[in-house]
């Protein structure tokens, strides 16, 4: 599979209200996140749904933001501070083959991959660095642009979650998506 990343203008449109008709980030996340949770959002961009997961985790929980593109983070930052979130969210840039999250080995409650493993040039390692910040039994859901990934493709990429260690909870139904909700074994 080739590896293509978003250039961060994208983030722009990203950002369109419209996307919440089809992708609401409340109506998504909010069945698999509680206030306080510590939730990781990987390839966050300028905070599509990074913003709804501040609110959901509360004043007590925190929103770990991944990017590779410096310019979506500064873009979320100043999002995040009109909004009145930016004290939960911990911005973080990564590099193409390290998502700098070694430290939260066993911390996170949820972790969101929206349109990104398509980005990695090698998601194994992508998916694993996940799998080890998560705790046991904490979940991913993985989400990938139809428009980008082709359903075999899709299938290699759940293929390689389930080497790394996670298992399949369900196959949620996401416009213009192909998506599946995964749980970390052990």
């Amino acid at each position: 599979m080739a590896h293509r990343v978003c250039p961060w203008w994208i983030g722009y449109l990203l950002l369109n209200p419209l996307r919440r008709w089809g992708q609401s980030p409340k109506t998504l996340l909010g069945p698999h996140v509680t206030p306080g949770m510590t939730v990781l959002d990987v390839g966050c961009a300028m905070g599509f749904f990074t913003l709804e997961l501040t609110r959901l985790v509360g004043a007590e929980g925190r929103v770990i933001a991944v990017d590779l593109e410096e310019r979506m983070l500064r873009t979320l930052a100043k999002r995040a501070e009109r909004q009145g979130v930016a004290d939960r969210i911990e911005h973080r840039l990564c590099r193409e083959d390290d998502l700098g999250i070694d430290d939260l080995e066993g911390a996170v409650d949820f972790a969101l991959a929206f349109a990104v493993v398509h980005e990695v040039p090698n998601q194994e390692v992508f998916l694993e660095q996940i799998r080890q910040s998560l705790r046991p039994g904490a979940r991913l859901l993985l989400s990938e642009p139809v428009g980008h990934v082709d359903g075999q493709e899709f299938g290699q990429t759940v293929a390689a979650a389930e080497r790394v260690g996670f298992e399949i909870v369900e196959r949620p139904t996401i416009r213009r998506s192909r998506s599946v909700l995964l749980r970390r074994r052990g």
